[in-house]
Order: C-alpha cells, then structure tokens, then sequence
C-alpha cells in the first residue's frame, strides 16, 4: 500500500483507545477515532461516579496521542464498499481500514416495567441519570440491585457503604463468575455492610413499577430506586451496515479480529468475537484486544499475514466499597480457581488494577504522541482535539 493510510477507529472505550495509540505510532498511518462522547470514561469506576468517589472520566488528551484525531460523534452505519462511515452530524469519514471497537452497554431485560422505572450503571449518561435518582431519593428510601455479576456487587457494595439500604437480587446465586470459594468473603463483606441478599429458585424479577420489583416467588419488594445490571447488549451498527453478526449482535471475526465479510475491518473489544474462540466482556480482555487489532492492521499494511490473537487472563478485581475488595484469581483461560485475595488487601489489589489500566492508556499516548514530536507524522495539535462533526467526503486517501 503506497502513501498514508487512514485508519479509523469506531469508539473511544479501552479496546478503541489502545487501539489507536498503536496504529498511531507506525509513520504513513493515520488514525481517526469517532466517539459520541468528548471524554474518556473509565467505565470500571462508573459505579464511583454514582456515590462521587470518583467522577470516571479522564480527558482524551491525556490517554490518546495527539497525533490521533478525535471526531465527536456517532456512526450510524459502515459502507464497506465504499469504506466510508456515516455519522449521525450528516458528515462521512473515510478510511482504508476500519477498527470496529463500538463497546457494550446495558441490555433490555425483557421484562415488564423496567425499561421504564429501572436504572442502568453501564454507561456515563446511565450513571449519571442513576446518581440523579438517588439525590431527590431519601437516605432511608429502599433502593433494589438487580443482578449478581461484578458491575451488580461492586454497586451494591458502594450504596451500602454511602449509607444506602440496599437489596441484592441475584436471579441465581451471588457471584456466578467466582469460584464457590470465593463467594464467600463476597458474601461476609455484603452482610457487613448491610445489604440484604435474595439468592436461588424464584428470586427473579419478573415486574418493576415505579415504588417495586415483584419476584418470581410471588413476593412484592419496596424500591425506590431500581438499577439493573443484569446483561449487555452491543450497538447495532454492524448489523444495520450488513455485516456478518452473531445472535448478540457482535461481529464476527476470524482467529486475527478480522471481520469474516471484508478484511479491511478489525473488531476490538466487547462488540467483537471470534465464534471458535469466545471472551469474556471485559476490560481485561479489551486492552489486550486493542493493540492486537492494531497488529493485524499493521501486518496487512505491510504485506504480512497476521497473526492469531492469544488471550491472556489474570482474574477478576472486585471493589466491595472503598475500604475492602475481593480479587478473584483465574488460569490463563480465564478459568477461575480457588485463589483470592480479600479485605482492605482486596480493595489495594482493585485500585491498583484500575490506576495501572490508566496508566496504560497515558502511557500508549505519550509513545504515539512521541512520534508527532519527532517530525514524523503531519502536522497534527498535541493533544486530540475534538470536531464535533465532519464534511461529507468526495476523496478517498491513496491506497
């Protein structure tokens, strides 16, 4: 491929960030990333936002080169014929190769009332709509978690230790990605703080309306504030641009993360997946995922075959409020074993993951940035400056 070669980058998460921190390092490569957001959330913290213990956001300045474009918008559709994105601003953007990194958020749950009256934790806007809701709730009101995996006890954990009475509806059985060992201090710290933990046949939530959740076993629940983390869904932006997905709505890709319909698409993250080789959605894997696409991008520009992506897993960080925490140790197939760390030790452990995770993406940025300082790329700002939209584009880069 002869002359500059444009990349762009569809959201602005973990996967999408390393991502373009990588291809922005490489002369002749140049990297939009398109994101509806102007900031970067550190959505592992997104449940501190809730109580203010810290506010999830990070400038993108700060963790993506400023030799990366940042176009404030939303994609609505992939034209891989014509490698050109669609933007909800009206404007299109070209690339030569496109990295699909378009994230995860809530699921609807399908059941009655709760798109409606619940809340969600697994974005920016829903925690901030979440945090809304409990400031005109009093401090006594009942408030109702719905949903036993990480997001659901870390947010449990952190109500209850900001003074909230909290009800943990687990659907199944508290933690189903811990080790049954593990669940244990899970368990002890929950008691501890309060929280009132329904768990086992019939303690699914089949209604929500404004003041209650109703159970399967019949039983009625007070709650005034209703947040449901059970389940993620991908956009449908792959679907909709007729793409090949699978029944989650995720894009399909091969064993190198690249798209099985046009190999100029590489996914990165929770919207990809590789059928013969399932992850689990997750920041650890996004951050490895990311560079990796990049990899496969950059394999192909330079004539070579790329290469199989190989996971790496280390277990699972639990924050159960601010002052303890349970790590949940795995094998490197992201199996889970019966090693962890709990306590205040536990709590180290999670803080320690997600400033190390940052730290990271501020490092990747300095390295891609370092190349703009060096006279190596075109003439770009410092640090990534937003559009909020872009021009219809008449010309496509050589290449």
């Amino acid at each position: 491929m002869n002359g500059n070669v444009e990349v762009v980058v569809i959201g602005g998460g973990y996967g999408g960030v390393t991502a373009a921190n990588s291809l922005a390092r490489r002369d002749g490569v140049s990297v939009t990333v398109v994101n509806p957001r102007p900031e970067f959330v550190e959505r592992i913290r997104l449940h501190e936002r809730v109580t203010g213990s810290d506010d999830a956001t990070e400038e993108f300045g700060k963790v993506m080169g400023g030799n990366v474009r940042l176009v404030v918008d939303t994609a609505t559709r992939i034209d891989a014929a014509e490698r050109q994105v669609s933007l909800a601003g009206g404007g299109t953007v070209s690339y030569d190769y496109l990295v699909y990194a378009v994230g995860s958020g809530a699921a609807d749950p399908g059941v009655p009332g709760a798109a409606e009256f619940a809340s969600w934790v697994s974005d920016l806007e829903g925690a901030e709509r979440l945090r809304a809701a409990l400031d005109v709730a009093p401090a006594s009101a009942p408030v109702t978690v719905v949903g036993a995996g990480p997001t659901g006890l870390e947010t449990a954990a952190e109500l209850a230790e900001a003074g909230r009475k909290v009800t943990l509806v687990c659907g199944d059985v508290l933690g189903p990605s811990l080790h049954a060992r593990v669940r244990r201090p899970v368990a002890r710290r929950l008691a501890e703080l309060g929280v009132t933990v329904l768990e086992g046949p019939g303690m699914q939530v089949t209604e929500v309306t404004h003041g209650a959740v109703r159970l399967g076993d019949g039983r009625e629940l007070p709650s005034a504030v209703t947040i449901w983390t059970a389940g993620f869904k991908v956009p449908d932006l792959a679907a909709r641009s007729g793409l090949r997905t699978d029944a989650a709505g995720r894009l399909v890709t091969d064993t190198t993360l690249t798209c099985v319909d046009d190999e100029r698409i590489v996914a990165a993250g929770d919207a990809g997946v590789m059928p013969e080789h399932p992850f689990r959605m997750s920041c650890q894997a996004a951050v490895q995922l990311g560079p990796a696409a990049a990899d496969t991008i950059l394999r192909r520009i330079a004539g070579k075959t790329p290469s199989p992506v190989r996971m790496w897993f280390a277990g699972q960080c639990l924050s159960l409020g601010r002052n303890e925490g349970v790590t949940q140790f795995s094998y490197p197939s992201d199996k889970v074993n019966a090693l962890s760390i709990s306590g205040r030790a536990g709590a180290g452990v999670k803080e320690i993951a997600c400033r190390f995770t940052l730290n990271k993406l501020v490092s990747g940025a300095r390295k891609a940035g370092a190349r703009a300082s060096h006279g190596n790329s075109t003439d770009r700002p410092d640090s990534p400056q937003p559009e909020h939209r872009t021009t219809p584009s008449s010309t496509r880069p050589a290449a």
